[in-house]
């Protein structure tokens, strides 16, 4: 297996370390040795006690709490694309199915890729759906003049 196919299934697997985390270990490991010979420099007996407690405690802590913070910063895109699949998916067992038309497949996909969200979408075609009543309504109106 060459290279290319090992980080190409790293990244299928999920094993591969984010950017954030690849950042905070570095400067974590950083810190650690900076400390630990800076303690060794200063003539202190203990300076060694810096490495295990650095790297069995602080390391693994720092990299937990960048985990967190990316899963707790990525939930709020995770959900809405998971709404635009399950919404597109919803159209496309329709179409298949034949409740749509190309047409009214093409015009409700389009709408649904424009807005951000599903919620989105909702809001937009009650909006639509609103301003049809009204129109029908000032028509009724109009016909009841003449």
């Amino acid at each position: 297996m060459t290279d290319a196919e090992r980080v190409v299934d790293d990244d299928a697997e999920g094993n591969e370390d984010s950017s954030l985390e690849q950042l905070v270990a570095g400067v974590v490991v950083a810190l650690i040795f900076l400390v630990g010979f800076g303690l060794l420099a200063l003539g202190e007996s203990w300076f060694w006690v810096v490495f295990p407690v650095g790297f069995a405690g602080v390391l693994p802590a720092a990299l937990a709490l960048a985990r967190i913070y990316e899963s707790r910063r990525g939930d709020g895109a995770d959900e809405s694309t998971t709404e635009t699949e399950d919404a597109l998916e919803a159209l496309r067992r329709r179409y298949a199915t034949g409740e749509l038309s190309e047409e009214e497949f093409e015009a409700k996909v389009e709408r649904l890729l424009e807005t951000e969200t599903v919620t989105d979408a909702r809001e937009s075609a009650a909006a639509r759906r609103r301003e049809g009543e009204a129109g029908e309504a000032e028509r009724e109106r109009e016909f009841d003049r003449d």
